[in-house]
Formats: structure tokens, sequence, C-alpha cells
């Protein structure tokens, strides 16, 4: 018996593969589809041995469920294959040979310019908003498309300025109920429904909160929430939410995530096993 041939390119297939399984199990870590998919792989493993065994029926039976596996698995994790597709898209956009195409198709701009003009006027109205016990749910647009939540709302075009942004959301505007989002340095819409998390969240978070959650679970966009309640101000991105800042804070946050938080980038590649990292750590052209 000789032993496995293995070419480079199985070599490659197996990294692949390796790779899609770890960023798949990243992004599902934390939700309920890590349960779900505990119980695929269950009926899988367990039609895999029902025709080890020469189980006609159990095989029978299982191998029906297996066969419309992949639908059932679309419309179960759609959510999370968005989101998979998006990180991959925009992280496209940014490196690799697609980059190139996507840099020409699309209009030059700098994606840190005119950073204060868009914070500081959050900045200052959620200061305001905290002080009065005034909710508020503010979008601000990264790479990632938001034409689907922009389009449940009301669309306005407008600067970006405290005072309508504290119009908007006080409590007897018409469009006080729901998101505002920022984009291209301008308020873009206002009233927009934002989907709610499908994670396990603390019960002190209310619906703001859960909102900003969900959005952050599906795409690259920062969230900022002011609780009616208490006034408290939070911060969301990436399904992570940061609770209790203050106005200084809250700039210096919105000012490390609007500018890309480089040096997480870098410890989540350090993060990634050594086999791997090995293989596709990026080399440096002189």
């Amino acid at each position: 018996m000789g032993f496995i041939k293995m070419t480079l390119f199985d070599v490659v297939d197996i990294l692949m593969v390796a790779i899609i399984m770890y960023y798949i199990y990243k992004l599902i870590r934390g939700t309920q589809a890590t349960s779900i998919l505990a119980g695929i792989l269950v009926i899988y493993v367990a039609w895999i041995v029902a025709r080890a065994f020469n189980m006609e029926l159990m095989s029978g039976i299982l191998g029906s469920v297996v066969s419309v596996g992949l639908i059932a698995l679309i419309i179960i994790f759609q959510s999370e294959i968005r989101k998979f597709l998006q990180t991959l898209g925009s992280r496209s956009q940014q490196t690799g040979p697609l980059a190139v195409i996507y840099k020409l198709l699309s209009p030059a701009k700098s994606k840190h310019e005119n950073i204060d003009n868009v914070i500081d006027p959050i900045v200052s109205a959620c200061g305001s908003m905290s002080a009065s016990l005034t909710g508020a749910l503010i979008v601000i647009k990264q790479d990632g498309s938001l034409d689907d939540i922009i389009a449940t709302g009301v669309e306005i075009d407008a600067n970006i300025d405290p005072s309508l942004i504290k119009n908007i959301f006080f409590k007897n505007s018409p469009l006080h109920d729901g998101a505002m989002v920022v984009g291209g340095g301008r308020i873009v819409a206002a009233k927009c429904v934002l989907p709610s998390t499908k994670s396990e969240v603390p019960l002190s978070f209310g619906m703001r909160h859960r909102a900003a959650m969900g959005l952050c679970e599906e795409s690259d966009a920062i969230v900022v929430v002011v609780s009616e309640e208490t006034g408290a101000i939070s911060v969301a991105q990436n399904g992570k939410i940061r609770r209790g800042l203050s106005e200084t804070e809250l700039k210096a946050e919105l000012m490390r995530l609007a500018q890309g938080n480089r040096q997480q980038e870098k410890n989540e590649g350090e993060n990634q096993p050594s086999w791997l990292t090995k293989f596709f750590k990026p080399t440096d052209k002189k």
C-alpha cells in the first residue's frame, strides 16, 4: 500500500477550504447559527454511518434530508452568507486583483477626508440629546452598501448639522422613530428601519441597541445609540458595542473606527493558525 500522492494543487485546495471554514466559524461564533450548524453536522454524520452499515431505511430518510440540505442552508444562513459575501467583496475592493478594477470604476475619494466635519456635529448632537434624554440611532456608512436600509426611510440629503440632528430625533418630529443614515459627508436618510439582532444580548438592551447590533451583524457600518431612558451613549460595529461613553470618548471611538483600526486587523492576522499565516503572509514589494 503506497502513500497518498499529494500535489501542490491538493495542498492549496485544503488550505482554501480551511480558510473558508475558519471565517465561517468567525461569522457564526456567538450566534444561534452555531447550534443549527451543529445539528446539521449531526444529521450528516448519521447519514454517513447509516450508509456504512447498509441501513437502507434510515439511509433513505437521511439522504432525502441531505439532498435538500443546500437549499435549507441558504435559507437558514442567509444573513451569515450575505455578511460573508459583503466582507469578501469589501476586502477585494481594497486589496487583490479586483482592487484595480474597482478603483477604475469608482470615483476617486479619500477615506479620511473631512472626518472631523462628520464626527464633530454627531458628537455635539449626541451630547445634547444625552443630557435631555432624547433617544437617537445614527448609522455612519463605511465601505458596505446601505441602499436596502436607506430605502426603508425618508431620503434627506442635507448637511450634517447638530441642530438638524436634534430636530430629527425630537420626540414630536415625524422622523424621530427610526435610524438616521450618514454617508458621503451628508445626512442621507432618516426614519430608516434596521434589522434586529439574532444574537443573545443582555436584557438591559433596548430596541435601539438591538437594532444597532442587528445592522452591525450584517454590515460594516458604525452605529451610535443614545438611550432615551438613561441618556447613555453607545457605539457599535462588527457585532461589538461599547456603552456609557462620554462626548470625549465618543469622538475618540468614532475617529478610531472611521480611520480604520489597523492594529486590530494586524492582531486578527496574527491570531490565525500559524500554518495558514505561513502560506498567506503578505510580502512587501520594494
